[in-house]
């Protein structure tokens, strides 16, 4: 089955915001009418009635619906306002435990690794990892607004109660959510449902304001026909706030269903293995993966791996697909398996069980996989391992790979890891080690002399100061490994990395520029580091590109400039430069205009501000750019590391995880 691809897909998120929005606005309509149906009796009078679409555009009609907008509106801004921190905010609203990436809980290491080997094998950051220790369904979700600060989110009955293989599924499932630019959805959805719930809690709070005014010392009987009246009104208020609930719901049913089946495809895409995450879900209507411990259980509900919360009428308003409905469609058939797997093993056990009726562990009897906390499952990776300077396989295009998972970047990915020093890998997961890697990545390939001399720029600082020890751990480890690591190791360590307040962030990368200003020129290389700290640690790291441009002629400046620069740097010669360039740009020059001229030199300066500018296209644009750059690197049938660098800091800078090219 043929699914879209990174770029439809993206597209298909920024729609679905629009369909969000348009059925935010239908709620508030609908529930702002039937709080005016309340007032209108209550104001009104016999001697002064008054048609409700009359009184709805009187004073009293105006006044009452500019106060529910206004009050709908104020719950979902406040709600926004406070999840403005983003994906941490959302993990800490619900009480997840951030995961130390030093652990040593057998558990969370396992975690750890399989978020770490998808990372690297599809070229984002390493998202930071919490648990919800007092959680004993299974459930996972991820939340963010960029793929750059995203957060994973597990329950404690996740890590513990699936074998690796499923975790590797669920990963899958939310890997697929980050790249598919749900989160962002995710997060935006939580907030409008603030605002459509606010009248239902005001209800609340006026049926409890008149019975406990009720209970206290006797009053005339003016007092309490206006106790009464508030009561009424609060019973009102709270009916209507169920039928905001129910819009709830219904919304997130609409914005859900679709993606999670789409999610659960793209998992055993990445995986290659539909058993995982179809033994996940399986395990999911065995045991259940309601969030009982908090109140935000509902909110979350469209966020989760599985359904979160219990409601009445399911099957009308469940975020998700039924449990059998999302395996069966994983894989034909394999429903039946997974029942007769288990009858094995429990026969009295069957998937509608309820939760009580399952024996903790039960499940893990019918996985038929190791659980060991490194080694992925070896027999689905039976590839070679890929060369040093190698290219995709023929007639394929490199916006193909944005946002996957190839075979090849995840044996690059699990052989990468293992090759890691313990130690190496330890200082990544602190935030002075992965300060020092980020130095540690400019001088290596500098004297000692050198490499003392230059770290002499860096002002002391308790944790922004050069470290000569660490760096005597960090430096060798990059030279015995190879360029190849650079990247990754970035990408290991941007967890720690996104724990420095912004004074340090912005401090570091003040150092960092000056470790590169001090020869007097840029490698690519040093523009990629700088550009991606940029991109990751500086102050709109939080904040997705909004689409600016919807055809390619207002960017055709910054499209001869990049493509200029791809082109000299792909070839030896200027004439096979402008030949490469003429290729490259035959699908985007206006043929009225005449063509755009290969450009003699191109600063680093207008390079960062082409691909800006290039990030700001709508997502369907952007494949065409990604392809005309890899046909400038692969025209030779090779990619070295100065051309995978420079590809890298395309792909990263407009937004599009690219898995290693080479290895």
């Amino acid at each position: 089955m043929a699914h879209p691809g990174f770029f439809q897909r993206q597209a298909s998120a920024r729609r679905n915001t629009s369909l969000l929005v348009c059925l935010f606005l239908t709620a508030v309509a609908l529930i702002t009418l039937a709080v005016c149906l309340v007032g209108y009796f209550v104001t009104r009078s016999e001697s002064s009635a008054l048609a409700f679409h009359h009184w709805l555009l009187s004073r009293h009609g105006l006044w009452t619906a500019g106060a529910v907008v206004a009050l709908i509106v104020a719950g979902s801004l406040i709600r926004w306002i406070d999840l403005a921190g983003g994906g941490a905010r959302v993990a800490n609203m619900v009480g997840a435990r951030a995961i130390d990436p030093d652990t040593r809980d057998n558990d969370e290491r396992k975690l750890r690794n399989i978020v770490e080997e998808m990372a690297i094998a599809s070229g984002v950051p390493v998202p930071e990892l919490y648990v919800m220790d007092n959680e004993t369904g299974i459930n996972a979700f991820v939340a963010g607004y960029t793929s750059g600060e995203a957060v994973l989110v597990v329950t404690h009955g996740a890590i513990t109660q699936l074998s690796r293989d499923e975790l590797q599924g669920v990963v899958g499932h939310e890997f697929s959510h980050i790249f598919n630019g749900d989160m962002r959805l995710n997060v935006r959805l939580i907030a409008l449902l603030a605002g459509i719930l606010m009248i239902g809690q005001i209800g609340t709070f006026l049926l409890r304001a008149s019975f406990f005014s009720s209970h206290r010392s006797l009053r005339s009987s003016r007092d309490s026909r206006g106790q009464a009246a508030i009561g009424v009104i609060g019973i009102a208020l709270l009916v209507i706030g169920y039928l905001g609930v129910f819009f709830g719901r219904l919304i997130q049913a609409a914005v859900s269903r679709q993606r999670e089946m789409l999610a659960d495809a793209s998992s055993v895409q990445f995986t290659r293995n539909p058993e995982g995450i179809a033994g996940a879900l399986f395990k999911i209507g065995l045991k259940g993966g309601y969030l009982d411990t908090t109140s935000h259980a509902s909110d979350m509900n469209h966020m989760c791996f599985g359904e979160s919360a219990r409601m009445k009428f399911t099957a009308l308003l469940a975020s998700h697909p039924p449990i059998e409905e999302r395996i069966n469609r994983i894989q034909p058939g394999m429903l039946v398996r997974l029942r007769s797997r288990l009858r094995d093993t429990e026969p009295r056990a069957n998937l509608r069980a309820a939760t009580v009726s399952a024996r903790p562990g039960m499940a893990a009897g019918f996985s038929g996989i190791s659980d060991d906390i490194y080694s992925p499952v070896s027999r689905k990776r039976t590839s070679p391992l890929v060369s040093s300077a190698s290219t995709p396989p023929a007639g394929t295009k490199l916006s193909e790979r944005v946002g996957t998972v190839n075979s090849e970047g995840e044996d690059f990915a699990v052989r990468l890891l293992a090759r890691l020093p313990a130690t190496f890998r330890g200082l990544l997961y602190t935030r002075a080690g992965a300060v020092q890697l980020c130095y540690a990545l400019l001088i290596s390939e500098l004297s000692r002399e050198q490499q003392r001399e230059r770290m002499e720029l860096i002002p002391s600082h308790p944790i922004l100061g050069g470290e000569p020890g660490l760096l005597e751990k960090l430096v060798p480890a990059l030279k015995s490994i190879g360029e190849g690591v650079r990247f990754p190791a970035l990408e290991l360590a941007m967890p720690a990395l996104r724990k420095l307040d912004p004074e340090e962030r912005e401090g570091l990368m003040s150092n960092v520029q000056k470790l590169v200003a001090a020869d007097h020129r840029v490698s690519l290389f040093e523009l990629a580091l700088t550009s991606f700290l940029s991109r990751h640690l500086g102050p709109d790291a939080s904040r997705a590109m909004p689409v600016k441009y919807r055809s390619y002629r207002p960017v055709m400046p910054a499209l001869q400039r990049l493509l200029s620069l791809l082109a000299r740097a792909g070839t030896s010669s200027s004439g096979d430069a402008e030949q490469l360039y003429t290729e490259a740009m035959a699908g985007f020059n206006d043929t009225r205009k005449g063509e755009q001229p290969v450009l003699e030199k191109v600063t680093m300066r207008q390079l960062r501000e082409a691909l800006t500018a290039l990030n700001g296209l709508s997502p369907l644009l952007k494949p065409a750019i990604i392809d005309a750059c890899g046909h400038c690197i692969t025209h030779d049938g090779r990619i070295d590391v100065r051309e995978y660098e420079l590809m890298r800091l395309v792909a990263d800078q407009m937004d599009c995880p690219m898995p290693p090219l080479t290895a």
